[in-house]
């Protein structure tokens, strides 16, 4: 493994580790959550969810230990989906009943989006929640995958899995902010776009917020 490698892993474990694992998210103190979709949006704030009806939802940070390069697994959602199709993603999703922290939500959904078992994956600490506008209360939980991971993607939500070199997502000069018009407002979020990849939305803002906390 390359020294330049290794010590990035080093800064990450000992930036996020150590501290104890999320467990049952603080809801009353939801919207004090120190990023969201409204960061770059305050004129949208109207459509903001009540703290009490947000959904609890984990997603994982995969970051795969190649000896070369660390790198950071990432999912573009199959056409046909009801919500976000197409879109790149960090595997993860809602909680469920038999979640009992967000911890068990983050790798639960890795195991069925992409088929990385939770043997693989080395867990490091978690990232500040993040609400989105459609009414989520994310936790990003950071994991060190090993190379040689399972990969088996559920064919119904992924349509294709890939790598980005972490340096990539650490560098400032690769990110960005852009806008849409939505119903006649004008949204802005960040960006990332990696060769063919438009990585954006909440996935941007998150690894946004992954350089922030590791660069503190």
């Amino acid at each position: 493994m390359s020294s330049d490698t290794e010590q990035l892993k080093e800064v990450i474990v000992r930036r996020f580790g150590g501290a104890p694992l999320p467990g049952e998210p603080a809801r009353e103190h939801a919207h004090a959550a120190r990023w969201s979709d409204f960061d770059l949006n305050p004129h949208a704030g109207h459509l903001r969810a009540d703290a009490t009806r947000l959904r609890e939802a984990a997603v994982l940070l995969p970051i795969i230990d190649r000896p070369d390069e660390l790198t950071l697994l990432l999912t573009q959602r199959t056409q046909h989906l009801s919500s976000h199709a197409g879109q790149i993603s960090l595997p993860g999703g809602s909680r469920e009943p038999e979640d009992a922290t967000p911890v068990d939500t983050a790798l639960r959904e890795t195991r069925e989006e992409v088929g990385i078992l939770p043997g693989e994956v080395s867990v490091v600490g978690a990232m500040d929640c993040y609400e989105t506008r459609t009414g989520f209360l994310i936790t990003p939980i950071i994991g060190i995958v090993r190379p040689d991971y399972t990969l088996i993607p559920d064919v119904n939500e992924v349509e294709e899995v890939f790598e980005v070199p972490l340096p990539f997502l650490l560098d400032p000069q690769n990110h960005k902010q852009h806008s849409r018009e939505y119903k006649g407002v004008r949204y802005h979020f960040h960006a990332m776009p990696y060769h063919d990849y438009y990585i954006w939305g909440a996935t941007a803002a998150m690894l946004k917020n992954f350089y922030r906390q590791l660069m503190e």
